[in-house]
């Protein structure tokens, strides 16, 4: 099995997402540690936190997956701004200690011209600089499209990262379909094939969790464009073959579809169907 969920909005506190997916019958999720396209973050009060901890283990759920902010960017060539992402990193893994069983998720960056080794380099030397031996979250990179000069449009530019971080035990992946499928990946004619070249390059022990979505474009666009569930080039079929496939059973997989949510509701009890008749 799999789990199943969707980003959610922490406004309402933590243990509120909690309640939340268990109305849409979920068991994952994902949220934003702070504003998605600015800095400020929501505040923990420790008695939520706890609610949130104890709701997750009584209802068995798979571990949440907490997404940076979309503005945070560890290798930009502006100074000041990987300053700020740095800060924003730091702070982010000092809050996920409230949240033991949640990864935190991020987009590797992107270069804006100094180029990909440039750009791994800053990456690797960010994650350095927080990641300590007593750092409990799993911090996972996210495959990417390759729009711009985005780093992570390959395995082998996450796998630069990975080598180059001193405490690569604390660092895992992110696959997400449409960018995978953006990329270049086949996942529709080759999925076996994609997850065998992520076994030989990064490694299938270091896929923790699946951003599940379909792709408005076709094989190999590089341009980031998320579709529903069986509504874009990757199909229903293909979406199916990889919820049920062997090599991905026991992961958060996270909706990011363009939807409301009615849609998200629709689209997990799909993707429940499809492991209850498998």
């Amino acid at each position: 099995m799999i789990y199943i969920g969707c980003h959610l909005s922490v406004t309402n506190g933590y243990e509120a997402m909690g309640k939340t997916m268990i109305e849409f019958d979920g068991n994952t999720f994902a949220y934003f540690t702070r504003n998605p396209r600015g800095g400020k973050s929501k505040e923990i009060i420790p008695k939520d936190a706890a609610a949130l901890n104890a709701l997750l283990k009584e209802n068995r759920f798979g571990n949440p997956v907490a997404h940076a902010s979309y503005t945070m960017n560890l290798c930009a060539a502006n100074e000041s701004t990987r300053h700020n992402g740095l800060d924003m990193l730091q702070k982010d893994i000092e809050r996920m200690a409230n949240f033991p069983d949640s990864y935190y998720n991020f987009h590797p960056g992107a270069h804006t011209g100094q180029g990909v080794e440039k750009g791994i380099e800053l990456i690797a030397e960010a994650l350095n600089c927080v990641l300590l031996p007593d750092t409990q979250t799993i911090v996972l990179l996210e495959t990417m499209a390759g729009k711009g000069t985005e780093v992570g449009r390959s395995f082998e530019e996450l796998r630069g990262i990975i080598d180059r971080v001193k405490l690569n035990d604390k660092i895992g992946v992110c696959f997400d379909t449409c960018h995978t499928w953006d990329a270049g990946y086949d996942l529709v004619n080759d999925l076996d094939g994609v997850l065998q070249h992520f076994d030989d390059v990064i490694g299938l022990d270091r896929l923790y969790a699946v951003h599940f979505n379909d792709s408005k474009n076709p094989c190999g666009s590089h341009k980031d464009r998320h579709e529903k569930l069986g509504e874009g080039y990757i199909g229903m079929d293909a979406m199916k073959r990889i919820a049920l496939h062997p090599a991905l059973q026991n992961k958060p997989f996270i909706l990011e579809t363009p939807n409301d949510n009615v849609g998200y509701m629709k689209e997990i009890a799909i993707v429940k169907s499809w492991m209850e008749s498998s």
